[in-house]
């Protein structure tokens, strides 16, 4: 398994090599209603290249078998390959350590680890976990329920109306009280690019932990959580070009230490009596049970295959296929933005004049073209800013600004169909 390591994402001289970038992607040969399949819906998962695919079918097909516990051979391979992943993505994250790396189902079970099992144990009546405006619900109904549980208080900071957090109202929010700090990396809803590392900072002075949501962070702007100096980050495989069922929650060594184990079960012990139970060494103290062996497995090769791409190479495409749709979009008559945030990555979200998100999406979808309708599991976005759904056009390495063309002609045609003309 590559070791990748990864500083920042940068902006090569070099461009993508799109068109050999597709041939990887088997989905897009299929058509949708007789049209080529145009896939803007990146944002809630992305396709997979054969090179995940095939390693997938290699596994059930030479090396099934469960992991750790065995001495027989295909275990030790089935093991390699799964702790080989492991590596890959310390080196993906620029971790110090692979015990810093805990395998889960996806950012939702990683973020409830950390609300369940830090939030658990450190939070108390009159605490305080603040959150932004614009989580998905994955990062707000956690620390709900765990406040609920403790007594603590979840205080929200706000976004203006481009869709940047407020800064000095983090800083307000920030006090004595606060226990954790939890926000997105990349905004799922506005395409907003946060400023996290200040605002790790800034936590952190106040003496507050910080866990970053990075769902759309890890797969679109570049990770190195020394560097954050984050406590948590969380992350999705699928997003990421590998498989379902699977995520990543990097926790710093010392916090993962001190912290209870968030299940119960095989593999996450050293010894069970009916008196006492002594737990594993990290990270298997997170990881109780059969884990989706395959899944994470794949998940190795979806990094490999990122790497070859060039991680750099790849952000810079999808910037520019971004900022070509931005200035696309606004010359459609009756489309309007839903965020304008100063820094913005990988999506889109707007409204087509009166005509409802939804309605949209089917007339899009007859043309070929796979876009996201509705709350985005952002409804706290959507309450902000005054509507009831976006449409969502979300973008991967390889998308182009042919697409984006044929996007905007979509939205011309459902324009005229409801104007009658």
């Amino acid at each position: 398994m590559q070791q990748v390591k990864i500083s920042g994402w940068g902006r090569p001289d070099d461009a993508l090599d799109v068109a050999r970038v597709r041939g990887d992607f088997p989905v897009l040969d299929e058509t949708v209603h007789g049209k080529p399949l145009i896939y803007l819906d990146n944002a809630a998962t992305a396709h997979k290249p054969r090179a995940v695919i095939q390693r997938l079918v290699q596994y059930y097909e030479t090396e099934n078998s469960n992991i750790h516990r065995g001495v027989h051979r295909l275990s030790e391979i089935a093991t390699l390959a799964y702790e080989g992943t492991r590596a890959a993505v310390r080196g993906l994250l620029n971790a110090a350590e692979e015990r810093e790396i805990v395998f889960v189902r996806g950012t939702t079970e990683a973020i409830n680890l950390v609300a369940r099992s830090y939030g658990g144990a450190h939070l108390q009546a009159g605490d305080e976990v603040v959150i932004s405006a614009m989580e998905h619900h994955s990062n707000i109904v956690p620390w709900q329920l765990i406040c609920q549980e403790k007594g603590a208080t979840l205080r929200v900071i706000p976004v203006d109306d481009r869709g940047d957090i407020v800064m000095e109202a983090y800083h307000r929010l920030l006090g004595p009280r606060t226990r954790m700090v939890a926000l997105p990396h990349v905004s799922n809803a506005l395409g907003t690019v946060n400023p996290v590392k200040a605002m790790i900072a800034d936590a952190h002075r106040a003496g507050a932990p910080v866990l970053i949501d990075g769902a759309q962070g890890a797969p679109h702007a570049g990770v190195d959580v020394q560097d954050l100096d984050c406590d948590f980050y969380a992350f999705s495989s699928h997003k990421l070009y590998g498989p379902t069922g699977v995520g990543v929650l990097y926790g710093k060594a010392g916090l993962l230490e001190e912290m209870p184990p968030y299940q119960g079960g095989g593999d996450m012990i050293l010894t069970v009596s009916f008196e006492e139970t002594e737990y594993n060494v990290l990270p298997y103290k997170f990881e109780a049970g059969t884990p989706n062996i395959a899944g994470v497995i794949g998940l190795g090769a979806a990094v490999e295959y990122l790497a070859g791409l060039g991680l750099e190479a790849v952000a810079a495409h999808e910037d520019r296929v971004l900022a070509y749709a931005v200035e696309r979009l606004t010359r459609v008559p009756d489309v309007r933005l839903v965020g304008t945030p100063e820094h913005r990555a990988s999506l889109v979200s707007f409204v087509l004049g009166d005509i409802h998100a939804h309605d949209i999406g089917t007339i899009l979808d007859q043309e070929g073209i796979a876009v996201r309708t509705g709350h985005h599991c952002a409804m706290p976005v959507m309450e902000r800013f005054g509507v009831p759904a976006t449409v969502r056009a979300s973008f991967a390495c390889y998308n182009t600004e042919a697409e984006v063309d044929v996007l905007a002609e979509g939205l011309e045609k459902a324009r005229r169909l409801f104007a009658g003309v």
